[in-house]
């Protein structure tokens, strides 16, 4: 952790959504013959945050953790991260979600949520919001998963119209993380209609392939961006892989091409994108430059065994881009 100072002034960015304990292997193989684990903060909208706070944004969370001990550690990490936890709830009766990665494949880790009967950070009602903070921050950035039971539904699509869609040029944004994760829907047509409710209210969208199919009904990233885009998105990116991601406006679309690294686990390198993504967009830089920055984001991480504590700093951002560029 970087023992960083929480923020003085508020927030510029609001995460809302998923929270939880990453438990990476520290050997390889099956986790059936893995015999330690290294503890991390984790969760797409957490990592997201801390991922902005390493940038130097000034970064908050919405969610909520069980009354235990890794309940503590989540608010403790983030603290030490520098990112405001004091809208992090306590949800009784339940635990703090767990998720136990194995590396094999590294690209792609298969992961095990241990987030049952319910994890908390899918019981935020609207008692737990802060209102005005949401309607004022900056970036405001929320997930699909959050959308996934009915309670946190209805609670995130109240923010969203609390909020409004943020006007171009106002230097103000909402993102929607698609964060499809097929085991928390009962189908993707019950996903795909609880996404289409968020559009009207967001002006950014990320996802990959497999996402935007969800959302939009095609997985063909050019006709997923225009339809995004006929929704009244201002921004759609999606990721492609080995291919890059496509970056569609209003202006017109291009592809930025990856940046190679060899990969140690693919887990956390979408958050660090996203992180990358919330500076752009604060700082009101070019899109397409904010995507290649963002692309090199999530190469460190993927680089690296871990999530949160992988997230890069800018001087890693500059010299990863300076070495692809020479």
């Amino acid at each position: 952790m970087s023992g960083a100072p929480l923020p003085a002034t508020g927030p510029e960015v609001l995460t809302v959504g998923r929270v939880g304990v990453d438990l990476y292997p520290e050997q390889e193989g099956p986790l059936a013959e893995v015999r330690t684990f290294a503890k991390s903060l984790g969760g797409t909208a957490t990592n997201v945050a801390v991922g902005a706070a390493r940038l130097g944004r000034r970064a908050a969370v919405l969610t909520k953790v069980g009354p235990d001990g890794f309940g503590d550690y989540v608010r403790l990490a983030l603290e030490a991260f520098g990112v405001d936890a004091s809208h992090v709830g306590t949800a009784q009766g339940l635990q703090t979600p767990v998720v136990f990665c194995e590396l094999d494949p590294p690209a792609d880790p298969p992961l095990l949520f241990y987030r049952a009967p319910v994890a908390p950070d899918l019981t935020l009602d609207t008692r737990d919001v802060p209102w005005d903070l949401v309607r004022d921050v900056p970036l405001l950035w929320v997930t699909g998963t959050g959308v996934s039971v009915p309670l946190a539904r209805a609670t995130q699509m109240r923010m969203l119209e609390h909020r409004g869609r943020p006007a171009p040029g106002s230097g103000r944004h909402t993102v929607l993380d698609l964060d499809w994760r097929p085991m928390f829907w009962a189908s993707p047509d019950e996903a795909r209609g609880a996404l289409a409710a968020m559009l009207p209210y967001v002006d950014v969208v990320v996802g990959n392939r497999a996402e935007v199919e969800v959302a939009v009904g095609t997985a063909d990233p050019a006709l997923a961006a225009e339809r995004l885009l006929d929704a009244g998105v201002e921004v759609a990116l999606v990721k492609k892989g080995a291919e890059g991601v496509l970056v569609a406006t209003r202006e017109g679309t291009t592809t930025v091409a990856p940046v190679p690294v060899e990969v140690v686990c693919g887990l956390g390198a979408g958050d660090a994108f996203g992180a990358a993504l919330v500076d752009g967009l604060l700082a009101g830089d070019d899109i397409v430059a904010t995507a290649r920055r963002a692309n090199a984001a999530g190469a460190l991480v993927a680089s690296r065994l871990a999530c949160a504590d992988a997230m890069p700093t800018p001087d890693e951002l500059d010299a990863l881009l300076a070495s692809a560029s020479s």
